[in-house]
C-alpha cells in the first residue's frame, strides 16, 4: 500500500491504482488517474458525517481553487481565520459554515455548475461596492414583477 501524504491528508492510503518508476532522483510513484483519485477524496469528504478538520477543509480549499482571502470573503471572516482553522487537527465550532459551504462548493464544482459560487462572488463584490438607496421601484410585466431601478 501507498501513503499518499503529499496533498496534507494525513489518513489517505492506495491499495492500487499507483506504479513504483526509477527516476534519475530515485524511486517515484506514478498515480493512475490523479484528477479521478482527487475526486473520490472530495466525494468521501463531501459525504461523511464527520465534520471536517483543518487539513480537509485547506485540502477542499484548494481543490476548489479558492484562496484564504476568497474563502474568508465568502465567509465574512479573514483570511487568517481560514489560516487558524486550517491548522487545527479538529474541528471547531467557528469551523462549521466553512464546513458547510465548501462541501456545497465541492457538489457542486463536481456537477459542472456554479450557481452558490456565482451568487458569492457577486455578493462579495457587492460588498465592496454597497448600493445606497432609499427607494425601490418594481415594475408589474403582466405575468411578473421586476426591479425596474
Amino acid at each position: 500500500m501507498f501513503h499518499y501524504e503529499s496533498i496534507g491528508l494525513p489518513n489517505i492510503w492506495l491499495a492500487n491504482g499507483y506504479d513504483t518508476v526509477e527516476t534519475p532522483y530515485g524511486k517515484a510513484v506514478a498515480i493512475h488517474d490523479l484528477n479521478g483519485l482527487h475526486q473520490a477524496i472530495i466525494d468521501h469528504l463531501v459525504h461523511s458525517l464527520n465534520p471536517l478538520t483543518g487539513p480537509e477543509l485547506r485540502f477542499l480549499r484548494k481543490e476548489l481553487g479558492l484562496s484564504q482571502k476568497t474563502l474568508g470573503d465568502y465567509l465574512g471572516r479573514d483570511a487568517q481565520s481560514v489560516a487558524l482553522w486550517e491548522k487545527r487537527a479538529t474541528s471547531t465550532r467557528s469551523m462549521l459554515m466553512a464546513d458547510r459551504l465548501l462541501r456545497l462548493l465541492a457538489i457542486e464544482h463536481s456537477k459542472g455548475t456554479a450557481p452558490v459560487k456565482d451568487l458569492l462572488d457577486y455578493l462579495r463584490d457587492a460588498d465592496s461596492k454597497p448600493e445606497y438607496t432609499d427607494r425601490r421601484i418594481f415594475e408589474w410585466q403582466g405575468q411578473h414583477w421586476i426591479d425596474a431601478a
